[in-house]
C-alpha cells in the first residue's frame, strides 16, 4: 500500500503538488495553524470620494458597497496571500481624505512599506493633489515605500476628466507604479495590490539578505531572520481605530 502511494506521489507533475500546497497552506490559514512569515502594512491614501474604501474593500472582501459614506478617522482589514513561496498578511490601512484629518492620520504612515494613492479620473481636481500626497508621503514614511498611483473608476471611461498619458507621465517623473483600476467591477485592483506587495517583498527580502550577509560576515550565522513591519505601538493605534459608516 505504501508503496503504491509513493508511487503515485512519485508521479505527480509539479503543478500537482504546486496545489497540493496551495490548498494544504489555505486550510493552515482558515484553521490559524499556518505561521504568517511577513506582516506588510500599506496605506490606502487620496483625496475623499476617490473610492479609497472601495477599493479596499474589493481587494480584502471582494465586495462593493453601493450606498459607502466617507471614512472617519482611519480603519484597516488584512488579506492573507503567499508571494514567492511566503505567506504574508497584507495589513491595508485606509486614511480620511478630508483635510480635517490629515494631520490625524500621518501618524499612520509610520512602519508603511507600500502606499496606494488613489484619485478619481472623472475628477480633474483629485489628481492635481496627487503631487501633494506624493510629498507628504516621502516626508512621513520610509524613503524605500512603494507607491502606486491608481486612477479609480475606470468603468466611468466616458466621464473620464484625468488623461491616461497625463498620469502615466507623472508616474514616470515620481518613480511610481501607475494602474487604473474600477473598484466597481474590480478591474485590476487586485493585479495592483500583488504588484505593490510583491515589489515590497523585494525590498525587505533585500534588506533582510544585507543584514544576514553583515552578520555573517562577523561571526555570526543569522537564523530564522524575519522583519517585523508592524510594532507594538502601531498595533496599539489599531485598537483605536474608527470604523466608517458603511459595513463595507
Amino acid at each position: 500500500m505504501n508503496q503504491e502511494m509513493n508511487g503515485v506521489d512519485a508521479e505527480a507533475t509539479a503543478a500537482e503538488r504546486a496545489e497540493r500546497e496551495r490548498v494544504r497552506r489555505e486550510i493552515s490559514v482558515m484553521t490559524g495553524h499556518e505561521k504568517i512569515d511577513y506582516v506588510f502594512k500599506v496605506v490606502v491614501i487620496g483625496d475623499s470620494a476617490v473610492g479609497k474604501t472601495q477599493i479596499l474593500s474589493r481587494f480584502t472582501k471582494n465586495e462593493f458597497c453601493l450606498d459607502s459614506k466617507s471614512t472617519i478617522g482611519v480603519e484597516f482589514q488584512t488579506r492573507t496571500l503567499t508571494i514567492q513561496g511566503k505567506l504574508i498578511k497584507a495589513q491595508i490601512w485606509d486614511t480620511a481624505g478630508q483635510e480635517r484629518y490629515r494631520a490625524v492620520t500621518s501618524a499612520y504612515y509610520r512602519g508603511a512599506l507600500g502606499a496606494m494613492l488613489v484619485y478619481d479620473i472623472t475628477k480633474r481636481q483629485t489628481f492635481d493633489h496627487v503631487a501633494r500626497w506624493v510629498e507628504e508621503l516621502r516626508a512621513h514614511a520610509d524613503s524605500s515605500i512603494v507607491i502606486m498611483l491608481i486612477g479609480n473608476k475606470a468603468d466611468l471611461g466616458d466621464q473620464r476628466a484625468v488623461p491616461t498619458e497625463d498620469a502615466v507621465e507623472f508616474a514616470e517623473e515620481q518613480g511610481l507604479f501607475f494602474s487604473e483600476t474600477s473598484a466597481f467591477s474590480g478591474d485590476n485592483v487586485d493585479s495592483a495590490f500583488f504588484r505593490v506587495l510583491e515589489e515590497i517583498y523585494g525590498v525587505v527580502s533585500k534588506k533582510a539578505l544585507e543584514c544576514g550577509n553583515e552578520i555573517k560576515s562577523n561571526g555570526v550565522d543569522l537564523k530564522g531572520a524575519k522583519i517585523d513591519v508592524i510594532s507594538g505601538s502601531e498595533l496599539e493605534i489599531s485598537e483605536m481605530k474608527k470604523l466608517s459608516a458603511c459595513s463595507c
